[in-house]
C-alpha cells in the first residue's frame, strides 16, 4: 500500500466503514429488486421503472465500493449473513403498497447517507481523498434521487 502513500491503521478504520456501506447497498439493492418486482396498482409503470433503474444503480455502486475496499488493499466483506449482520438498514415487511415502498426508499436514503458520511469522514482522518471523492458522488446522487422520490409522494397527497 506504499504506492498509495496512505497509513495502513487508519486506512482500516475507513475500510470498516466501507464494508458497512456494502452491507447496506447490498439491503438497499435486495429491497429495490423486491419492490420492482411486487408494486402494483395506478403507479406500476411508473414505479416498475424507477426502482429498475435505482438497483441497476444500486448494483454499480456495490461493484465500487468493492473495488475500492480492493484497492485500499482489505478484502470486502462478501456474505449476506455479514451483510445482515452489518447493516444499518432493515429488510422490509411483505404487502406494502406503492406510497409504502417510497416512503421505505426514502428512510432508507438517509440511512445510507448518513454511512456515507460516516465513511467520509474516517476517510479524511487517514487522509484518504479517493474514497472522499466516490463517496461524495455518491451523496449528491442519492440526494437527488431521494428529491426526486420526495417530489412523487407530493403527487399522492393530493
Amino acid at each position: 500500500m506504499a504506492y498509495l502513500n496512505l497509513d495502513k491503521a487508519k486506512t482500516e478504520n475507513t475500510v470498516k466503514e466501507l464494508n458497512r456501506l456494502l452491507a447496506d447497498y447490498h439491503l438497499y439493492y435486495q429491497k429495490l429488486r423486491n419492490f420492482h418486482w411486487n408494486v402494483e396498482g395506478t403507479n406500476f409503470f411508473d414505479l416498475h421503472e424507477q426502482f429498475e433503474e435505482m438497483y441497476d444503480d444500486a448494483k454499480e455502486k456495490i461493484d465500487e465500493i468493492a473495488e475500492r475496499i480492493l484497492t485500499l488493499r482489505f478484502t470486502p466483506d462478501s456474505h449476506l449473513a455479514t451483510y445482515l449482520e452489518t447493516s444499518n438498514i432493515e429488510e422490509s415487511p411483505k404487502g406494502l403498497n406503492d406510497r409504502q415502498m417510497v416512503d421505505t426508499l426514502l428512510e432508507d436514503h438517509g440511512t445510507i447517507i448518513q454511512q456515507m458520511r460516516t465513511v467520509i469522514e474516517t476517510a479524511d482522518k487517514a487522509s484518504d481523498e479517493g474514497t472522499i471523492d466516490l463517496v461524495g458522488a455518491y451523496i449528491r446522487e442519492l440526494e437527488k434521487t431521494s428529491w426526486m422520490l420526495d417530489v412523487w409522494t407530493k403527487k399522492i397527497k393530493n
